[in-house]
C-alpha cells in the first residue's frame, strides 16, 4: 500500500513521528520529514531504510502563514503527496485556575489551528488528485479529559470535530482521515509539556516512561491503515477501560480520574 507513496510526517524529528517514519520508510514509502530541528530530522533521515526517497523540509507547526509555501516545495520536489500524517504538537501539565491564558493561546495555535491550517494546504491537492490520506495523531484526551490537560483536551477534541467532518465533506473525494488515539507512549512529550506559566516540565511522568513505544504504535498503525480505520485506540488496558467507561458510565469515569494520578 506505502511502496512508492510520499508520506509527510509533521513533527518527525523524535517520538511518534520518527518510530512511523522508520516504519514507512521500511514499507517502501518516501519520506518528507519535517519539525523546527533540523540537525535531529537528519539523524531520522540517515537512519530510515535506503532505497527510498526523503527530504528534510523544515516546518514550525505555529507559524501558520508560511504553510502554503512550503506545501508548495514540497509538491514541486516530491511531485505529489499521498499521505500527511499531522503529528506535531505539545501537551501541558497544569490546573486551569492557575494556568495564564497565553498558554492556552499557544495549546490551541500548535495543535489546533496548525493542524487544520497544514491540513488545508494540502487539501487542494488531494482533490485535484482524486485522492489522499490523511492520518491526525490526537490523543485519549480527544475522547475524554484528565486533571492538568484542560487546554490540551480542548485542542485535541477540536480535531475530532474537524476530521470528523473532513472525512463526511470529501468522500466523493477519495480523501481517507483515520484519527489516532494513543494512551501513553514512551516519548519526551512529558518532558516539554508546558506548565502554568509557560515554561516546560522537564520530567518524564510515570504514565509516559511505561507506555508502548513509538516503533510498536508505528507498526499497527500502518497495519489499520491498510484497513481503512476511521479511528484507532492504542495503549494499556487501563486506557482502554476509561475509554470504555466514557461512553457507556461517564459518573463511573470521572470518580476515577478525581483521584487517579494523571502523570
Amino acid at each position: 500500500m506505502f511502496k512508492n507513496k510520499t508520506v509527510w510526517i509533521t513533527g518527525a524529528s523524535s517520538g511518534i513521528g520518527e518510530g512511523l517514519a522508520y516504519e514507512f520508510a521500511r514499507q517502501g514509502a518516501n519520506l518528507v520529514l519535517s519539525a523546527r530541528n533540523l540537525e535531529a530530522l537528519e539523524k531520522v533521515k540517515s537512519n530510515c531504510a535506503s532505497g527510498v526517497n526523503i527530504i528534510v523540509q523544515p516546518l514550525d507547526i505555529g507559524k501558520h502563514n508560511s504553510f502554503q509555501e512550503i506545501t508548495n516545495t514540497v509538491i514541486e520536489k516530491m511531485g505529489k503527496i499521498d499521505v500527511l500524517v499531522n503529528n506535531a504538537g505539545i501537551s501541558q501539565r497544569s490546573m486551569a485556575k492557575d494556568t495564564d491564558f497565553a498558554v492556552y493561546e499557544r495549546l490551541i495555535n500548535i495543535n489546533l489551528l496548525g493542524t487544520i491550517g497544514l491540513t488545508k494546504a494540502v487539501l487542494p491537492h488531494f482533490i485535484q488528485n482524486q485522492s489522499g490520506y490523511f492520518v491526525t495523531i490526537t490523543s485519549l484526551m480527544g475522547k475524554f479529559a484528565t486533571p492538568l490537560r484542560s487546554g490540551y483536551a480542548a485542542a485535541k477534541h477540536g480535531l475530532h470535530g474537524f476530521f470528523d467532518a473532513l472525512r463526511l465533506e470529501h468522500y466523493s473525494d477519495n480523501i481517507k482521515v483515520t484519527l489516532v488515539t494513543p494512551g501513553f507512549v514512551k516519548t519526551n512529550i512529558s518532558i516539554n509539556a508546558l506548565v502554568a506559566d509557560g515554561s516546560k516540565q522537564n520530567t518524564m511522568d510515570e504514565g509516559q516512561a511505561n507506555g508502548i513505544t513509538p516503533e510498536q504504535l508505528a507498526k499497527m498503525l500502518l497495519r489499520d491503515m491498510k484497513k481503512g480505520k476511521r479511528e484507532v485506540y492504542y495503549g494499556g488496558l487501563k486506557e482502554g477501560l476509561a475509554l470504555k467507561l466514557k461512553r457507556f458510565a461517564p459518573g463511573i469515569l470521572e470518580m476515577v480520574l478525581r483521584n487517579q494520578k494523571v502523570t
